[in-house]
């Protein structure tokens, strides 16, 4: 794609997708551990007034979303840093491997997702690297199926959607899990040809298409309650529109989802355009035009633009333009390896911390893409 040079030629001096691949591998193995103060507490917390606490998740979804970078920057020529980036990227499964790894949430089916690209990669190649040998692609295979098995045997509500946290027994369902699930889930059942899988990931996108979006502007929600018929959460969250058009890409795959899905994606697609600001971000909501920019969504946005284009479902100069304007934008957010101007972490329904600063779904997503 002709604009990658362009968008790079704009500044030179504060972008460099070198720097972002050392912070991502940095982070992959640093962000969000638990530190022995917390550790300690959470243990005093656990066994000596015996309530419940949370547990360490050593591949939650931040830590997922750089993996996913990271192994698209391994499919370009960055030949230079492919041993750092394996290198990070081995020792981010060892981890999770050396506590048999855990399934904590629906969040790690991401992360599975570069656990099964190296295991398929592996098998059509037979290409042995610091990532990736005989004896590991065996191994990405058991930890896929874990994460496979995991969602199979996940309650789901009486459509057949996952709630994001089924043990809250509040029936909520997020958008997030639409993108943190299903890319997994379709490509499972690509590569193992299990169409159950293939299924499974469709229906949860028809399914908040069907109950969790807004009549009047198209754009989604961030969740909603079946039973009740409630939608939750505000209108055009930037990162609820993100999550949902990176399921949708996930799942167009091949001809089946395509089929299912082409034409829900392309008029979310050009609802979404609609709400690009003259600086080329998109906004932590949607239609706050004149509200912060995040760099999060606008990069979830993109990359979805990005997949669309590639694969001829986006054509015309309206998408390529889009996109264009979207990259120089986060090129202008890019400082010391990191990408500012992303908004914090999501609490819950319309709870949206106003704070910005450089988070790793900003970078993840900017990895992504081919800058």
């Amino acid at each position: 794609m002709t604009v990658v040079s362009e968008v790079l030629e704009t500044d030179k001096k504060s972008f460099s997708k070198t720097d972002l691949i050392h912070t991502a591998c940095k982070e992959l193995l640093t962000y969000g551990l638990w530190d022995g103060k917390t550790r300690c507490k959470r243990l005093i917390k656990k066994y000596i007034f015996r309530r419940a606490t949370i547990v360490e998740d050593l591949i939650f979804w931040p830590t997922g979303l750089l993996a996913v970078g990271l192994w698209n920057c391994l499919q370009e020529e960055q030949e230079d840093l492919r041993e750092e980036m394996e290198a990070a990227l081995c020792a981010y499964f060892a981890r999770w491997k050396k506590k048999s790894c855990p399934v904590t949430y629906l969040d790690d089916l991401l992360a599975g997702e570069v656990f099964l690209k190296a295991y398929e990669e592996y098998q059509q190649n037979k290409v042995e690297n610091n990532f990736v040998d005989a004896e590991k692609a065996q191994q990405y295979q058991q930890a896929v199926e874990k994460l496979a098995t995991y969602a199979f045997a996940y309650p789901t509500d009486e459509t057949g959607s996952f709630p994001y946290r089924a043990n809250q027994q509040n029936g909520y369902v997020f958008v997030d899990s639409i993108g943190l699930t299903c890319p997994f889930l379709y490509e499972y059942g690509r590569v193992f040809q299990k169409k159950e899988s293939m299924e499974l990931a469709v229906k949860q996108i028809a399914n908040f298409l069907a109950y969790g979006m807004d009549a009047a502007t198209g754009l989604p929600y961030h969740g909603y309650d079946v039973v009740s018929g409630t939608k939750y959460g505000i209108i055009g969250w930037g990162r609820a529109v993100g999550w949902l058009l990176r399921g949708m890409t996930g799942c167009m795959a091949t001809d089946y989802g395509t089929e299912l899905l082409c034409e829900s994606f392309h008029a979310l697609v050009d609802v979404v355009l609609s709400y690009q600001r003259k600086d080329g971000y998109f906004s932590w909501q949607l239609q706050a035009i004149e509200g912060p920019a995040d760099t999060s969504a606008t990069g979830m946005i993109c990359v979805a633009l990005q997949e669309g284009i590639q694969r001829g479902i986006l054509q015309g100069e309206t998408y390529t333009q889009t996109l264009e304007k979207g990259m120089r934008a986060i090129v202008k957010s890019a400082k010391n390896g990191k990408i500012y101007d992303c908004s914090g972490e999501c609490e819950g329904f319309s709870q949206y911390p106003q704070r910005y600063g450089a988070y790793p779904w900003a970078l993840g997503m900017a990895l992504m893409l081919k800058m």
